[in-house]
């Protein structure tokens, strides 16, 4: 396993990783994408969420820059009929399924999938009422409007972050 790889950590492992970023903030833009994980999970919603309570798929999506670097995000699917287009966008970005025609998604074959997405910056305010950003997917593509270049090959467990500059702690 690759040091960079996530993985739960036993009560009796040794750590050594000083970074506490925990993730890094890519510029806004369109890039190519590949799912590295898909984890089955259950919405749960707030006093002011827009949902009531349904099954979510959180991914974690693998952006790539344009020479192969790569970060990854994470982005949830929720199960709900609001949220359906934006499910279809997904497995049509995919490949998994054409304009027009209904799917019952097969969730084993997502994994490995590879598209285009829109990515945007979110400005948040933390518990701790520091002003944070992340990266938001705002869109998944239709590959016949995505970019024509093929997707940069990703590298072989050898993970280069994004050269952006990013603030202490996030």
């Amino acid at each position: 396993m690759s040091e960079n790889e996530e993985r739960v950590l036993g009560w009796d492992d040794e750590i050594s990783n000083d970074d506490q970023s925990g993730f890094e903030v890519v510029p806004p833009g369109t890039y190519s994408f590949e799912i590295v994980n898909l984890r089955r999970g259950q919405h749960q919603p707030t006093s002011t969420g827009k949902l009531p309570a349904c099954p979510k798929a959180e991914l974690t999506v693998r952006l790539y820059s344009q020479n192969g670097d790569y970060v990854d995000v994470r982005h949830n699917l929720f199960l709900h009929s609001r949220c359906e287009g934006m499910l279809c966008a997904f497995f049509l970005a995919i490949s998994h399924r054409r304009h027009g025609e209904p799917l019952r998604p097969n969730w084993q074959r997502v994994i490995g999938s590879r598209g285009w997405c829109k990515v945007a910056i979110r400005d948040w305010v933390g518990q701790d009422g520091e002003k944070r950003q992340s990266n938001d997917i705002k869109a998944f593509l239709d590959p016949a409007k995505a970019p024509k270049s093929q997707p940069p090959t990703p590298p072989v467990n050898n993970p280069v972050p994004f050269d952006v500059p990013r603030e202490d702690g996030f």
